[in-house]
């Protein structure tokens, strides 16, 4: 009997310590925030996630636009999220934002791709290297959905960040009368355009991963990411010149590949204070990654209609029991950092 009671007593005493081990957010109360672009969904809530397994209380995210976040995370009044692009943010960040803000890990390097890809039929078939081709009267030919005598690009729509670049490329590279730029509705330009595909018809168009457009057009298979003629960069791409040539791009027509955007990495933003108060966290942060192809699939599901915050969420649990392993190596590493 006084066995059994020691046993008790031992069991007693182990356990509260394990259980910090295993919860080392426990009673901790963290404040996300997500983007308002639905790319970054996935990434939020994957992270959200494995905060939770790790005890913290995590509460529901707040959709930020980018130079709110920043502010809010420097102020203490966020504490993180998972859809920073560097260096493309930079320019957005708070003056002193160095003091209090840490940029962690990598979600995906090299993840924020940009840039303009053709139907790979028509690669091939007219030798398109780079933008400059579609000067080429048959080029143009080819590519004119509407009979003006250009080639149509289904562009970006007015006031987004992409179409002031594309504008900035008709001007330096020359090409205002050889393409017309369609700026209407983004996803109903895209769904115009892969009807054509499937039609066999010509396609040019621009992109940024992740995205669910190569999901459903896959570089290498389907279309072919080509250069632009050569780097001008824009005074805002200045400090990122160096990251508007790529090596390593799936499906592109050359390596390396002008993209004449500048390529981010995907990455977590914390507020340093918080980080420093929760090394569990913190480490997760530092460990968790993704592949691109996995964040384009599950943008392509919502594309199709699984566009719900419950949808996000199943998408989330089949993700982990997919890669559980993985996960559960995240986990501990990170339930180790706080001991």
């Amino acid at each position: 009997m006084q066995r059994i009671l020691l046993v008790i007593v031992m069991l007693s005493l182990t356990l509260p310590a394990f259980a910090a081990h295993h919860l080392p957010g426990k009673g901790v109360e963290v404040q996300p925030a997500r983007a308002t672009w639905n790319t970054g969904y996935f990434q939020e809530a994957l992270v959200r996630a494995g905060l939770k397994e790790l005890g913290y209380e995590v509460e529901k995210y707040k959709e930020l636009q980018n130079p709110l976040f920043y502010q809010s995370v420097m102020l203490g009044d966020i504490d993180y999220w998972a859809n920073g692009w560097f260096p493309n943010h930079v320019s957005q960040m708070p003056r002193g934002w160095q003091d209090r803000i840490e940029v962690v890990g990598y979600v995906v390097k090299a993840g924020g791709l940009q840039g303009y890809l053709v139907s790979k039929e028509h690669v091939e078939k007219y030798n398109i290297q780079s933008l400059d081709d579609f000067k080429r009267p048959e080029v143009k030919q080819a590519f004119d959905v509407n009979g003006d005598g250009k080639a149509d690009l289904t562009a970006c729509p007015p006031g987004w960040g992409c179409e002031k670049v594309i504008t900035h490329h008709f001007d330096v590279y020359g090409l205002d009368d050889h393409i017309n730029p369609i700026k209407a509705s983004y996803s109903a330009s895209m769904a115009d355009t892969i009807a054509r595909y499937k039609n066999g018809e010509p396609i040019f168009f621009y992109t940024w991963a992740p995205n669910w457009t190569i999901a459903k057009l896959q570089p290498g298979k389907d279309v072919i990411w080509i250069n632009v003629p050569e780097i001008k960069p824009k005074e805002s791409q200045l400090a990122g010149k160096d990251r508007m040539t790529v090596s390593g791009i799936e499906g592109a027509v050359s390596d390396p590949l002008k993209t004449g955007f500048v390529v981010s990495d995907i990455q977590i933003v914390a507020n340093k204070k918080f980080l420093a108060d929760n090394p569990a966290a913190k480490k997760f942060f530092e460990v968790f990654n993704l592949e691109l192809s996995d964040i384009n699939a599950q943008n392509n599901k919502m594309q199709d209609g699984e566009k719900s915050q419950e949808d996000i969420e199943r998408h989330v649990r089949e993700w982990i029991a997919a890669h559980q392993e993985q996960w559960n190596g995240w986990l501990e590493a990170a339930r180790a950092a706080a001991r």
